[in-house]
């Protein structure tokens, strides 16, 4: 179980660090936005690549977001027989529902959107707006967003399993593992 748990670790880490670009472009939308916003305002110039750039962090951050959102345990749950279930039933619930749900979902969605992506790579998509910024690569976030929220979700599940087996126990708030 130990080399599983390393894995999901590694997981962990890898989507706490998106975590972190995440909460920045938070920031750098907001100031792209009021920048923008001043600018159009303040001078009558604006530029289409400026909007397509807040949209473009924006996706980013959502579907990147997800995975990082889904390792704090922050993610919408019904929680209406949840919160009546023990601990091991809340734990096999969650195994199951990721296990059988989030990673199958994750993965098909991820497949499905891979030649939407390549389809935009293969032409070089450009935005048909004036000013517009290249379209293929945020078409590329749509696939990867998905692999990662399924990467996280094999590392929920290793950390289930451990807990089931008492090699784990997990901290309710936050989600995180401790031996």
């Amino acid at each position: 179980m130990r080399p599983l748990l390393a894995l999901s670790n590694a997981i962990d880490l890898i989507n706490e660090k998106i975590g972190y670009v995440c909460n920045l472009l938070v920031l750098a939308s907001c100031v792209v936005s009021a920048a923008n916003a001043m600018i159009r305002y303040a001078f009558g110039y604006s530029s289409n690549g400026w909007l397509e750039l807040q949209w473009y962090m924006f996706a980013i951050l959502v579907m990147f977001g997800a995975s990082y959102t889904f390792k704090r345990n922050e993610h919408v749950r019904v929680e209406i027989f949840y919160l009546f279930l023990s601990e091991r039933g809340q734990l096999l619930l969650d195994l199951i529902g990721t296990l059988f749900f989030l990673i199958p979902a994750c993965l098909l969605l991820a497949y499905l959107s891979w030649p939407f992506f390549m389809q935009a790579y293969h032409v070089g998509e450009m935005s048909g707006n004036a000013g517009g910024l290249i379209r293929w690569p945020i078409k590329f976030v749509i696939p990867a967003g998905f692999v990662m929220l399924a990467f996280q979700g094999v590392s929920e599940v290793i950390k289930r399993i451990a807990a089931l087996q008492g090699e784990l126990t997990i901290d309710a708030k936050y989600e995180r593992p401790t031996q």
